[in-house]
């Protein structure tokens, strides 16, 4: 994975916490991360180049008046005054090159000297298992601070650990030992045969991601929402806020927002198409 600097543009020292998305269902995480851009006015210092990553090319997602610049599969932003480094994934991995992708990413973060990774992602609505809404929606969190996956700081913030996670079961350790390159993906026929219910979470993009970033001996915390097809924007608004939380920010702390508020990126004026044609009613 190279990461191609624009002109002018460096990575920033400071900005020692990444943010990124983990493609899934409903793509929140994107939407997560959307919003994070746009209002913390993280500025696009390049795009990341990986073989593993389908190509794709459309018009700027942050700003109305676009000047030419081209959004790409993977591009890099910072926001220095919050000392964020965000990555946007707009297209998905080459299928079952998901580990690889991963590996490079962890590679990419421990050369910028990241600290942090924060990973958001969403879960399949129809396969939660114990279902309560008494306090709206929920945030699951994954962490490797414990071996069980579970971290103080997010038992703090209200958020739930995943218990679906068990570093013993079948799928979870072997992703752990070919993050760890004692596995090759070959092996993986040998499971493929005996594959379960208890596997769905770690087959998700996710569980990669985390996987190898924890391979590094990275910090990394995947914050997680269930969720179904269709408008997510509300469960982005939701992940995004529990974000801010994570890493000590809010809304209100974002430069140059005009009363605390969230900024709306420009791109989710079009993201379920133009309105209806009402001479058709």
């Amino acid at each position: 994975m190279e990461l191609n600097l624009e002109e002018g543009k460096h990575i920033y020292d400071e900005c020692s916490t990444l943010i990124l998305p983990a493609l899934s269902i409903g793509n929140v995480g994107q939407l997560a991360v959307d919003l994070l851009i746009a209002s913390t006015k993280a500025e696009r210092i390049g795009y990341l180049d990986d073989p593993n990553v389908l190509p794709c090319v459309g018009n700027d997602a942050y700003t109305p008046t676009p000047q030419g610049d081209l959004a790409l599969p993977l591009e890099a932003y910072e926001s220095p005054s919050n000392a964020l480094t965000l990555i946007q994934q707009r297209s998905p991995v080459v299928k079952g090159m998901m580990v690889e992708f991963a590996k490079n990413l962890a590679d990419f973060a421990v050369a910028c000297g990241k600290k942090h990774i924060v990973i958001l992602s969403s879960l399949d609505f129809g396969r939660w298992q114990t279902i309560d809404m008494s306090s709206g929606l929920q945030i699951y969190y994954l962490s490797n601070a414990k071996v069980d996956g579970a971290d103080d700081n997010c038992e703090k913030l209200g958020f739930k650990r995943m218990k679906e996670y068990d570093p013993t079961q079948k799928l979870w350790k072997y992703l752990n030992d070919l993050a760890e390159g004692n596995a090759t993906e070959e092996d993986i026929s040998s499971l493929e045969d005996d594959l379960g219910e208890e596997d769905y979470y770690p087959s998700l993009p996710f569980a990669a991601m985390f996987s190898c970033f924890k391979a590094k001996g990275l910090k990394v915390t995947c914050l997680l929402c269930y969720c179904s097809e269709g408008d997510n924007i509300s469960d982005a608004f939701h992940l995004a806020e529990a974000a801010c939380n994570l890493v000590g920010q809010s809304p209100e702390s974002f430069k140059g927002n005009e009363g605390g508020r969230w900024v709306i990126p420009f791109s989710w004026q079009s993201v379920y198409g133009p309105p209806p044609d009402m001479s058709l009613f």
